[in-house]
């Protein structure tokens, strides 16, 4: 079956079935919106007014909170029942959010530019290839444009179960292609999807190649010392979960560049012709 289809099915039985995957946004989270949304300081003082594309972020708690600190809000999901959520937190708190079904590597449907902001929480794994992602993306938001994205390790995705001691197991090669095989230890995976291993050099280097500069990178941490060990927050403090990116957008090339200026699609690197 595609993985868009069990996508679909696998999301939309987790948003019906009231999922914490599925959680709207609160009155107190929509008091102070852009600190629920950015515990880093990754955001611009005010989002009012900008072009904000929640990419694979259906559920009524992302979208929500842009639109509540002033943003034009579109939000992508492959879930019908994630995007329901939207449109029904939306009309409850009198905001104007538009919700887009469809897949997160086919942007096809937005403008080249069309964004300031596009803001994508753990989705990648849900399909098989980065690049057109990476590159719909690169194409939407426009020059100098902020996407934050998160993403599951891919260590985190190679551990298989444990084993008679409690300890995590790697089961799973680095290089794996295809689907993820159904594994004893569940903790971060979501029942029924099908999910895709991305290496460090796929998550981070074909993000650069497709145009944008990475200004900081963080590992949440998930570590509980206070859980038992079967609980996931116990796994946490030996596998990291997940990978967190702020990146921006380098400029869209010019049709016609000044005589003897640098294209901007252009990055130096060390042995560069272009310097001596």
């Amino acid at each position: 079956m595609d993985y868009r289809v069990t996508n679909q099915q696998a999301w939309n039985h987790l948003a019906d079935s009231g999922s914490l995957f599925a959680r709207v946004a609160t009155d107190d989270d929509c008091r102070k919106p852009l600190q629920a949304l950015d515990g880093r300081g990754w955001l611009p003082d005010s989002v009012a007014g900008l072009n904000v594309l929640c990419l694979a972020s259906g559920g009524g708690w992302q979208s929500i909170l842009y639109a509540a600190a002033g943003a034009n809000v579109t939000v992508v999901d492959l879930s019908e029942s994630m995007l329901r959520l939207d449109a029904r937190e939306a009309k409850r708190r009198r905001f104007q959010v538009r919700t887009v079904h469809a897949s997160m590597d086919d942007l096809s449907m937005f403008a080249d530019e069309s964004f300031d902001i596009v803001h994508q929480p753990v989705s990648t794994c849900y399909v098989p290839d980065l690049k057109p992602v990476y590159a719909g993306i690169a194409r939407v938001i426009r020059s100098h444009g902020l996407y934050i994205s998160q993403h599951k390790q891919p260590v985190s995705l190679q551990i298989s179960h444990r084993n008679e001691r409690q300890q995590f197991v790697i089961g799973i090669e680095y290089y794996h292609e295809g689907p993820l095989p159904q594994q004893q230890d569940t903790s971060y995976r979501e029942s029924g999807a099908t999910e895709y291993l991305h290496r460090l050099d796929q998550i981070v280097g074909n993000l650069c190649q497709a145009g944008f500069v990475i200004e900081d990178l963080r590992e949440p941490k998930r570590a509980d010392y206070k859980v038992d060990v079967t609980h996931f927050g116990y796994r946490g403090r030996f596998v990291p979960p997940y990978l967190r990116m702020k990146a921006r957008r380098i400029q869209h090339a010019v049709t016609d560049p000044e005589p003897g200026a640098l294209s901007p699609s252009k990055i130096w690197t060390p042995g560069s012709a272009i310097f001596p």
